[in-house]
């Protein structure tokens, strides 16, 4: 129970997190808002060392280096995927299959789901697809190149918390300070490779820090709650993160919650109950 409690708080965080990131992309390239963003993030993230401990075993390094590489490679695919768009069939697409791999990653592990969690995972992973799905696009069809970029971005994203995942159980916060130490070297690099490109636009530096502490929140409740439960379970209940987005954009941008949303809010609410009960 309490690890599917974090599991919630982490898909809460991730949620508000990408409604503040993305509101600071519309004010400035996303480079410059991943450039406040991620080192935001490490500097929570070693703020906490004291209090939760770490470990730099080789494990921890290579699973953390890794779950960087992955992180920053999501955030590259993910906004490009938007980009081209249509949002509202590339998101689901993207939250789908973030979800879908760690529950894979799990069950070949050996994880094994009570009645209960057979009926609330595919309920859960469906709950998804509908609050991820917005409106406005009509019958607008994604190119495959588009496609291509979400199964991608979806990918990087499952494969960042199967290697979190993955990380020695005693390591403490050592896996997320080595894999936003990563992330955030890489984004600096691209960001100095494209410097030119990025326009002149100055980054929301409150509103992108903060999202990058959200972020960084996010990050370790996941990982408590997949040292502390299955990770089929914990990652489809993190998956669920554009739920807080869709309900931050209502309340601070008045955008309208559609009808599938609510839909997936509730089948959402039947799903986390159910894998209450495994």
């Amino acid at each position: 129970m309490i690890a599917l409690l974090l599991a919630l708080g982490s898909s809460l965080a991730y949620g508000c997190a990408d409604f503040l990131g993305g509101l600071g992309a519309r004010k400035a390239h996303v480079l410059r808002t991943v450039m406040i963003a991620a080192p935001a993030s490490l500097t929570v993230e070693l703020l906490l060392w004291p209090f939760l401990g770490a470990s730099f075993a080789p494990a921890t390094l290579a699973w953390g280096a890794a779950s960087g590489v992955a992180s920053a490679a999501a955030f590259a695919l993910l906004y490009r995927t938007l980009a081209i768009g249509p949002m509202n069939v590339l998101s689901p697409v993207t939250a789908l299959v973030s979800a879908m791999l760690p529950v894979g990653v799990g069950l070949v592990q050996g994880e094994r789901l009570g009645t209960a969690g057979l009926i609330g995972l595919p309920l859960a992973l469906a709950a998804v697809v509908l609050v991820s799905a917005g409106h406005g696009a009509g019958a607008a069809r994604p190119s495959r190149t588009a496609l291509l970029l979400a199964f991608g971005a979806g990918a990087a994203i499952a494969l960042q918390l199967v290697f979190l995942h993955q990380a020695p159980a005693d390591s403490g916060v050592g896996p997320l300070i080595v894999g936003r130490a990563v992330s955030s070297a890489v984004t600096l690099a691209a960001a100095g490779a494209m410097y030119r490109r990025l326009g002149p636009e100055r980054p929301a530096y409150a509103m992108s820090a903060a999202a990058g502490v959200l972020d960084s929140v996010a990050n370790l409740l996941f990982l408590l709650a997949a040292r502390g439960g299955d990770l089929a379970v914990v990652a489809v209940i993190t998956a669920l993160y554009p739920a807080g987005t869709v309900l931050l954009a209502r309340g601070v941008l008045a955008e309208r919650v559609h009808r599938g949303q609510l839909l997936g809010l509730g089948t959402a609410a039947v799903a986390v109950g159910l894998l209450a009960l495994t």
